[in-house]
């Protein structure tokens, strides 16, 4: 199984509500030990910082056109706790409601995420943001262009 490092960071001016986008890096080692990278960023003229969050990870996964070993690294605690203390598994069994029984928000994006996720095996690590890591520096500068290049 072909192992995958997925990067990925979102943003949105005038969160809730203002342009957003997300940046995203996928890399991986082919077999002659070459650095394969591919990156994807779009803009939305109206978002959340949390869907951008996700959209970046959901971007990246619906890239994959085989089965893989998936590493993600986000500084989105959202996204990442959301797999690593199984909140998302809460969220299922209680009809997608919180544990203070409100919906959960984003229900959309985190149906589409186990969509994509479903043929991998995925690994989530969480990285401080604005704190040196090249990748996830590079991840913001692609999601804050995107969500610039949506400002009226």
């Amino acid at each position: 199984m072909q192992k995958v490092i997925l990067y990925s960071d979102g943003s949105a001016r005038g969160n809730p509500d203002g342009p957003g986008g997300y940046g995203t890096i996928l890399q991986y080692v082919d077999s002659k030990g070459q650095l394969h990278e591919k990156e994807l960023s779009r803009g939305y003229p109206k978002t959340t910082n949390n869907r951008m969050e996700l959209m970046g990870v959901i971007a990246g996964l619906e890239c994959l056109r085989r089965p893989c070993q998936v590493e993600v690294y986000s500084d989105s605690q959202y996204v990442v706790n959301a797999f690593n203390k199984n909140w998302i598994d809460a969220w299922q069994k209680n009809g997608w409601k919180t544990a203070g029984k409100a919906p959960v928000k984003n229900q959309e994006l985190w149906l589409r995420l186990l969509e994509a996720a479903k043929p991998h095996e995925i690994t989530f690590h969480w990285v401080k943001g604005h704190a040196g890591h090249p990748e996830n520096e590079r991840c913001d500068h692609l999601a804050t262009a995107a969500a610039d290049a949506c400002k009226g």
